[in-house]
């Protein structure tokens, strides 16, 4: 290529440290780079209008207008180039457009260091967050638990995104309370961003095992059965388990699996620790209730190590009714349908927003907060040279605790009432998320519509039909938020919605378990 043309080229892409300020305000470092809480240069906007940039390259100029005006997310991806898993993210994410998915606003590609950036807007909570606020309240003798009404419409709103995905034929495979990130005060307040694409897949042919693909990072604590069981063509459900154990985490504050062994390296997708936890939880697969179990290519292996008997005392009925939860609640048979154990038995995300759960009162809201004052601290900055966790030295010692019996919760009558100090939050891992329009990507990978997710469908795919009733009955939803399945619409309580996208968010990865776990900690973005 002729240098001059270069050079010419080099002169006038833009670059990230020409149009933000973000020295000083890293909100989050993990295994794939940094994220960052930035703001324009031109200085229209206010201090606290900031903006979030994550490191990549799209060519098109980010306009100047006043809509941009706003808090955003930087995330710079960390190495020399774009990896497969960045291009993997910045493909789907150019493509994807719903109100309950991360959209990606803008690529940087910095041509002197190879350094790519991502711009999203800026999401001020995540759900390991939250989940970690209230399981610190339990542990300060002050249980306040998360409300019930808040978790159900946590849930809808991560389920209607998931559905969206799937009827694009997108599974996410890294679901976790990290990646689940919920826009603080402003346009979209409370409302939920389902967060990095990294591990996200294509799923028009079979897929190797994930462990084949990834063998690190990956959290084993939300990992479907049958992933672990070396499931060579899973589905959709491996993303549906993930919910259910987000689920139950909401409702308990703790991680329904959590295992002392989450992060393996290595290519072998068994994983006796992790079953272990599961079958303790669940109890043993019958065979009723599991036929193809015995096609799994590990089942030789949990014959061997495992005993039936073990179990036989252990249901998911007894673990929830230790946490004040009735086995003949609505949430509690919503909860059984997202944790089958057989795939194929398994809840699907059409079926969920449809449940009986989501039909009862209250509804739920396009925020989540509605009702209430946000509760929760804001980010911290985190200094350039500050490990990823502050807590590294106490974290033997909130391992150890967490063996011990936990307390069951105390049900909250109503939702918090006034937030505490904002104090900044000492965790790693930033996130965006919001209401900016996300690129529409020139490639036809994905086909979507601003109205509808359920009839867009990628190329050489038959359309999916939308649910009986999807367009029956329910509250009125804001024109800018159209369901990709649900029977029943959100009750409209934010004011000011008027934007129609999210816009993409970073998410974490592995801090998300640093108070069970001391080698589960940097963020993932």
């Amino acid at each position: 290529m002729d240098y001059d043309f270069k050079a010419k080229l080099a002169a006038e892409r833009e670059r990230v440290e020409d149009l933000f300020e973000y020295e000083g305000c890293k909100v989050g470092r993990g295994t794939y780079g940094h994220v960052y809480k930035a703001r324009r240069k031109d200085g229209r906007g206010t201090r606290n209008e900031a903006i979030v940039i994550k490191n990549t390259d799209s060519g098109h100029r980010l306009p100047r207008s006043r809509k941009d005006e706003k808090e955003y997310a930087l995330k710079q991806i960390e190495g020399t180039g774009i990896s497969m898993s960045a291009c993997r993210e910045i493909a789907l994410l150019r493509e994807l457009k719903h109100p309950n998915v991360i959209a990606l606003q803008k690529v940087f590609l910095s041509h002197s260091d190879r350094k790519v950036w991502l711009l999203f807007d800026y999401a001020e909570h995540d759900l390991w967050h939250i989940i970690k606020f209230h399981r610190a309240s339990k542990a300060n003798k002050k249980p306040m638990q998360l409300p019930r009404s808040m978790v159900k419409s946590l849930l809808y709103q991560i389920l209607d995104g998931i559905h969206y995905l799937h009827a694009n034929w997108v599974l996410h495979r890294d679901l976790k309370p990290a990646n689940i990130l919920v826009m603080g005060e402003g346009p979209e307040r409370g409302r939920v961003k389902i967060a990095d694409m990294g591990f996200a897949r294509l799923f028009n042919s079979p897929l190797k095992p994930l462990a084949d693909l990834d063998p690190v990072v990956v959290t084993f604590w939300y990992r479907a059965p049958e992933l672990l069981l070396g499931a060579r063509h899973y589905t959709k459900a491996i993303d549906i388990w993930a919910i259910g154990c987000i689920f139950a985490e909401l409702l308990t504050s703790e991680p329904i699996f959590h295992c002392r062994q989450e992060d393996i390296k290595t290519s072998n997708p068994f994983h006796h620790d992790q079953l272990d936890r599961i079958f303790s939880v669940m109890g043993f697969p019958a065979d009723k209730d599991w036929e193809d179990i015995r096609k799994m290519p590990e089942y030789p292996t949990l014959q061997k190590d495992f005993r039936r008997t073990t179990y036989a005392n252990s249901s998911l009925i007894k673990y929830m009714e230790k946490h004040k939860v009735k086995p003949d609640s609505k949430v509690f048979l919503l909860l059984q349908k997202l944790l089958t154990m057989d795939p194929t038995k398994r809840i699907t995300s059409e079926q969920a927003l449809q449940d009986p759960y989501f039909q009862e009162d209250p509804l739920p809201t396009l925020d989540v907060f509605a009702g209430c004052q946000i509760p929760y601290p804001k980010r911290e900055f985190l200094n350039e040279d500050e490990p990823e966790e502050k807590g590294d030295k106490n974290q033997q010692q909130q391992q150890n605790q967490h063996q011990q019996p936990a307390a069951p919760p105390q049900q909250a009558a109503a939702p918090p009432q006034a937030p505490p100090p904002q104090q900044n939050s000492t965790q790693t891992n930033g996130t965006a998320g919001g209401a900016g329009a996300g690129a529409g990507g020139a490639g036809a990978g994905l086909q979507h519509s601003q109205d509808s997710g359920l009839n867009q469908v990628p190329p050489n795919k038959k359309p999916r039909l939308a649910p009986s009733g999807a367009n029956s009955g329910g509250p009125v939803m804001p024109a800018d938020y159209q369901h990709s399945s649900s029977r029943l619409n959100y009750q409209s309580s934010v004011q000011g919605s008027s934007q129609s996208q999210s816009t993409l968010g970073y998410s974490s990865s592995s801090q998300q378990s640093a108070q069970y776990h001391p080698t589960h900690q940097g963020h993932r973005y």
